[in-house]
């Protein structure tokens, strides 16, 4: 009871720094728009061709519920890795999947909504294959697209299921685990939209700070004019 109390509170200390970083997101592709952007046309095409190739896909044809339910249990797992357990056991239907875990918490739980892991795996092989091949560095289009296409991928697959009862939801408390979910995946899209246009990210996190702070004293300011509301007694 204890513990499910803390993740309520602390899932409301979580609202405000998803409106911040909202506000900071919303800056970035203002900013991303009115400016030239780091990455060459052809790159970024070739990303925005993924996402667009996602949605069709998306859109027209049978959903790939299988390939989601895997790449879902498969960060269960490897999030467990990382926190010093182990996964075995993995099983993966249309209808839903399982994975046994010797060790979990908030973050193995809700890591499939806010870890893309198909798009962690193309980043992984793009660095690791122009680490050691340099050659494939003209190649990096492709890459890109796949990074496109996985993130949306990723981005679709979440909200679906998240219109659902989903257990790894309520086991932590819908407000906690809806504002984790919400900032860490508004968070990773700023900043790749920084990492590829012309903010840096420390101008980003002083506008993120900045927004905080702008929300905090507008909070302030409601609760003294809230105070002024109350009837007083002699």
């Amino acid at each position: 009871m204890k513990l499910r109390l803390a993740k309520f509170l602390t899932g409301l200390l979580l609202l405000p720094l998803c409106m911040a970083l909202s506000m900071t997101l919303w800056r970035a592709v203002a900013i991303l728009a009115q400016s030239p952007t780091r990455l060459p046309m052809l790159h970024a095409f070739a990303c925005v061709s993924g996402m667009a190739i996602w949605a069709i896909v998306w859109l027209f044809l049978p959903p790939m519920t299988r390939t989601y339910v895997l790449g879902h249990e498969l960060t269960h797992a490897l999030w467990t890795v990382l926190f010093g357990g182990k996964a075995s056991g993995l099983k993966v239907t249309d209808r839903g999947g399982s994975v046994r875990v010797t060790k979990n918490n908030a973050w193995v739980t809700l890591s499939p909504y806010f870890f893309p892991l198909y798009t962690f795996i193309v980043a992984l092989a793009w660095l690791l294959a122009a680490w050691l091949l340099p050659a494939v560095k003209p190649y990096a289009p492709i890459f890109l697209f796949w990074i496109g296409l996985t993130w949306s991928f990723h981005i679709t697959f979440t909200l679906r299921f998240l219109a659902y009862r989903q257990p790894d939801i309520r086991e932590h408390g819908r407000l906690f685990s809806y504002s984790l979910i919400y900032a860490l995946n508004v968070l990773s899209i700023a900043a790749a939209l920084v990492a590829v246009g012309t903010w840096s990210f420390a101008e980003a996190a002083t506008d993120l700070w900045l927004n905080l702070q702008r929300l905090s004293a507008a909070a302030h300011t409601l609760y003294e004019w809230g105070l002024t509301r109350l009837p007083r007694f002699s």
